[in-house]
């Protein structure tokens, strides 16, 4: 099993300075190599909150992260960093493009910390998904010349540059209109066929929540599979 997670809880402090706030009461997850899964649920339900706790981003109060079999919340250090970097790939809402680079430069972004000789062994690869996913005569455009879905599926090949295990993203169409949100769909899972990569999609969208193999909503701080 690729993802284990196990009576997951999580509070957050109140705003008032009352008593912490419960989001996460519990919740349980298994997901295998190459599997998708989306996670629906009102705003404030606790998605993206979840999404952080599985992207080491922040700790849960109690419960267990395992991904291939480590304790998430043991990692500290270098093992840490390399795990946010390389096991896991992130894409969120807002593309988060640095506006002063290039495509290709922005996809190479997460090679930097391992110096030079990462950067020029990943490159090939930025290459390659960059155009696979239609890209290729955009590699020196900034940000600021590319349409909203283009500069989504930037941030789609930024992500999967390192060749992570598991892909997180947080409403990846949310800024997306309505043809850019369903190309972006067709690109994720593309991403999960050619790379085997586990995806767990956050997403207000019924028709993204309705390709993925399995379906959940955050209810009550629990997840509640829907499909």
């Amino acid at each position: 099993m690729l993802l284990e997670v196990k009576d997951v809880r999580k509070s957050h402090s109140a705003p008032d300075g009352g008593a912490p706030v419960d989001i996460l009461k519990g919740v349980d997850l298994a997901l295998g190599a190459g599997e998708t899964v989306s996670i629906l649920g009102p705003s404030g339900s606790g998605k993206s909150t979840l999404l952080s706790l599985l992207g080491a981003l922040d700790s849960p109060d109690a419960g267990s992260i395992r991904v291939e079999g480590i304790e998430v919340s043991e990692l500290k250090g270098k093992a840490l960093s390399d795990y946010r970097n390389r096991t896991v790939g992130f894409i969120f809402q807002m593309h988060h493009l640095l506006p002063q680079c290039s495509v290709l430069e922005n996809v190479l972004t997460p090679a930097l910390a391992g110096g030079s000789k990462v950067v020029r062994s990943a490159e090939p690869r930025a290459r390659d998904l960059l155009d696979s996913l239609g890209l290729a005569h955009r590699l020196k455009h900034r940000p600021s010349e590319l349409s909203g879905g283009e500069r989504q599926r930037v941030a789609v090949a930024r992500a999967m540059v390192l060749n992570p295990r598991l892909l997180l993203a947080d409403e990846p169409t949310g800024a997306l209109d309505r043809g850019s949100a369903s190309n972006l769909s067709e690109v994720l899972l593309e991403m999960n066929r050619r790379y085997q990569v586990a995806m767990v999609v956050v997403t207000h969208a019924s028709e993204l929540a309705a390709r993925m193999q399995r379906s959940f909503e955050l209810r009550d701080g629990k997840l509640v599979q829907i499909s």
